[in-house]
């Protein structure tokens, strides 16, 4: 499969990923209380989310994520929506995001920039759940499971129009094996992999992030594996190990730092403000080709990445 980064590595050694959204809508004052977070957005407030968008993709973004992470035709059901209307959600978040880079890009005089991508959230199983359990990966449901809950929303996802499916934060291995199984069930756009991990060496349910990273490794569609939402500080351990079980490019982007409270849904304090001009550089060192910011990271965050490489 055509590596759909190789325009951004050639130019800067990395493709410039986008960073948070569901923080930065609440910082524009879009109100995220309910268990959709910010998918809640796509029916309420689009026009927040297309700001957002706009805002990445000036601030340098190569790749911008759609507002899915947390949506599911199971969430949206909940919500009320018929299903017909909960697969419609889920491609207005693709659609939204493809207008606002067809837009942007129409408007660039200077090409030498390539054209930016537009990767499809897929959030984990946890976030569905809405209780932190992305962060633990504790479920208690099996592969065959897990596959059936995915496969309804990646089948509308890979017929919606995006370059790429971000599958991220999967903190279990039973996760990563049942989106590994789906894949490998039809054609469509490449995808990337992140996990979340507990430490410098393992998943948050406590595997191997080298097992995981091995089953990435073995999927044809799957052309980048890496890390998202863990701590700066936990990047460049975690792609040693995951680079010692795949020669996919490494992905990389962390949170702003801090622990997420489910019951407050709420960051905890950073220790320490991470300093992004110095860690995308050693992030691209250690393998890195896609680099961007999770939660609490903001286009003025991108914008430092994207000038510090």
């Amino acid at each position: 499969m055509t590596d759909p980064f190789a325009p951004f590595v050639a130019r800067r050694g990395a493709a410039i990923l986008d960073g948070g959204l569901a923080s930065e809508l609440e910082a524009r004052g879009v109100d995220l209380s309910g268990e959709l977070w910010s998918a809640a957005a796509l029916l309420d407030r689009p026009e927040a989310i297309a700001a957002v968008h706009r805002a990445y993709l000036e601030a340098g973004a190569d790749v911008i994520e759609t507002a899915t992470y947390q949506a599911s035709i199971p969430g949206f059901l909940a919500r009320g929506l018929a299903p017909g209307d909960a697969a419609r959600a889920l491609v207005s978040g693709a659609a939204l995001a493809i207008r606002e880079r067809d837009a942007f890009w129409s408007l660039r005089t200077d090409r030498s920039r390539a054209r930016p991508l537009v990767a499809a959230s897929v959030g984990p199983y946890g976030a569905f759940l809405a209780d932190g359990s992305e962060y633990r990966g504790d479920y208690r449901v099996g592969v065959d499971a897990l596959a059936e809950w995915h496969r309804p929303r990646l089948r509308v996802v890979e017929d919606s129009g995006v370059d790429l499916i971000a599958f991220e934060t999967l903190p279990s291995l039973d996760e990563v094996r049942s989106i590994s199984r789906l894949l490998a069930e039809s054609d469509g756009p490449p995808a990337w992999i992140s996990f979340q991990a507990r430490d410098g060496a393992t998943l948050a349910d406590g595997a191997s992030i080298e097992d995981a990273a091995a089953i990435a490794e073995r999927s044809p569609r799957v052309v980048a594996v890496g890390v998202n939402c863990v701590a700066p500080s936990l990047v460049v351990p975690l792609l040693a190990r995951i680079a010692a079980s795949t020669g996919k490019p490494l992905v990389a982007y962390p949170n702003r730092g801090g622990t997420w409270d489910a019951a407050s849904r709420s960051w905890g304090p950073v220790a320490d403000e991470p300093s992004w001009t110095a860690l995308a550089p050693a992030w691209r060192a250690a393998g890195a080709r896609l680099i961007g910011g999770c939660c609490r990271t903001t286009p003025v965050d991108i914008h430092a990445i994207a000038a510090a490489l």
